[in-house]
């Protein structure tokens, strides 16, 4: 798909056909995020794929926004890669998580799937229900497959600010 269209036709799917996501499919979408920038190449990011009946209805059970989804990433960030700038403290990972989450959606709505980025989540719950390590932290779900045939974008989706609104030169 040309890039612009990616761009100018992804939306949040809230409603997914039971088809399971092609294994290729998954990996493309997971080296998206494998070339996504972080800060000072730090990759701080770890993602987690559940697909498995287990899996998911853990996943129905820690939050309701999972729209029935054949596929979750987790998507987490690495304390112990985290790039933390010397001069003020600054943290990146969630930045560079959000940057690595966002080449991810665009890549799965190329491939001609949806996805849905869930921050309706309680992270501790997360970690606790999939046993993840201490030094992660958990940002959301990614939730992602085909969209149902009568998927549409939530009616305020297409409603933007104008440039001017939000852009000025210095």
């Amino acid at each position: 798909m040309e890039f612009q269209k990616v761009l100018d036709t992804r939306y949040s799917v809230r409603s997914y056909k039971q088809t399971p996501v092609e294994e290729e499919k998954i990996q493309a979408i997971l080296n998206a995020a494998k070339i996504a920038p972080t800060a000072k190449n730090s990759q701080p990011q770890k993602i987690f794929v559940v697909k498995s009946e287990e899996g998911m209805q853990k996943v129905k059970e820690l939050t309701t926004c999972h729209f029935d989804a054949p596929l979750v990433f987790i998507i987490c960030g690495d304390s112990d890669r985290a790039c933390i700038l010397k001069s003020n403290g600054k943290n990146f990972m969630e930045i560079d998580c959000a940057i690595v989450q966002t080449y991810m959606m665009l890549k799965a709505s190329d491939l001609g799937l949806g996805t849905c980025w869930v921050g309706r989540i309680m992270p501790d719950d997360v970690k606790s229900a999939f046993s993840l390590p201490e030094n992660l932290v958990v940002y959301g779900f990614l939730v992602c497959g085909y969209p149902a045939d009568d998927c549409e974008p939530a009616p305020r989706h297409f409603d933007r600010l104008d440039l001017k609104d939000f852009v000025k030169e210095l």
